[in-house]
């Protein structure tokens, strides 16, 4: 595929997860249904490979890497979502989430050294300014400790993503193949999770309710192991500091769906906001 169909099923697929989401809320507790998004997304991805005829094999010193991508793209990063959610909308989390373009820059900067340009500066401010204007009337509703401690744990997820981002450029840089990269690395992010959960008592629920298992199989196929595919292949071509863009891109996608299927209205501020965020990843993806 090139670069402009992984960009379009990463944000696509990843901006109408917010609404699938939803049916996960109940039953199981959130990280629990966490696990088990990426463990049946490990599955599904081993036995694509095994059917491809995909070697699923790598050498023991580098299974260490393969699992601290897990633990902080498939692990930290969603348990850190979901607890800022607890005490945050949707709306909020996506506008800290955003400031990935940044750190992507800086880590890439940082850890690759490769030069910040002026003009992904002036794209990452356009972009992050958009996505607060669209979220604008939430932002000033913010008040109070517990918000700003939902707001600490999105900085803190966000770091991690970053984080996760540029170990997984490192292990795509030294040859391992994304499909089986995946799964090894969402299998390692369940079992952490799931110890996770363990360690705080939550019980390993499941919900037989047919709500309940079309959302997790939606989110474990196309949600993780089609849409990280995606977005790590698109990673290792442009590099971290171009891709992190989606995270741009994707609170456009659930505000367009959020429309159609919610009655959201729109505000003058959400037309200025869709706009900036339009003009930065036009900036920040053009040819070099």
């Amino acid at each position: 595929m090139n670069n402009v169909t992984l960009y379009l099923i990463t944000t696509l697929i990843w901006g109408s997860t917010w609404l699938v989401i939803k049916f996960q809320l109940g039953l199981v507790p959130p990280v629990v249904s966490v696990a088990w998004r990426f463990a049946l997304a490990a599955l599904m991805l081993a036995a694509y490979a095994l059917v491809r005829g995909r070697s699923l094999r790598f050498a023991r010193r580098e299974h260490g890497w393969i699992a601290l991508q897990g633990m902080l793209l498939f692990g930290l990063n969603y348990i850190g979502v979901y607890l800022s959610e607890q005490y945050l909308t949707s709306g909020l989390v996506a506008v800290v989430f955003s400031l990935v373009v940044f750190l992507n820059a800086l880590g890439m900067r940082v850890f690759f050294g490769l030069p910040i340009r002026p003009i992904a500066v002036v794209a990452a401010t356009l972009g992050v300014a958009g996505v607060a204007l669209i979220f604008g009337r939430q932002l000033l509703t913010v008040s109070g400790g517990v918000e700003l401690r939902g707001l600490l744990i999105a900085l803190g997820a966000t770091l991690v993503a970053s984080l996760g981002n540029l170990v997984a450029t490192r292990n795509f840089r030294h040859g391992m193949p994304v499909l089986q990269l995946n799964a090894w690395s969402m299998f390692y992010g369940a079992l952490f999770v799931i110890g996770i959960a363990r360690l705080s008592r939550q019980p390993l629920l499941f919900d037989l309710s047919w709500p309940y298992v079309t959302s997790l199989l939606f989110l474990a196929l196309f949600g993780s192991a089609l849409a990280f595919g995606a977005y790590l292949t698109l990673m290792g071509r442009i590099g971290a500091d171009r891709a992190a863009y989606t995270a741009v891109a994707i609170p456009i996608v659930a505000l367009l769906l959020s429309t159609v299927f919610e009655q959201l209205r729109w505000h003058v501020e959400t037309f200025i906001g869709v706009t900036a965020c339009a003009g930065g990843i036009a900036l920040a993806l053009r040819r070099r």
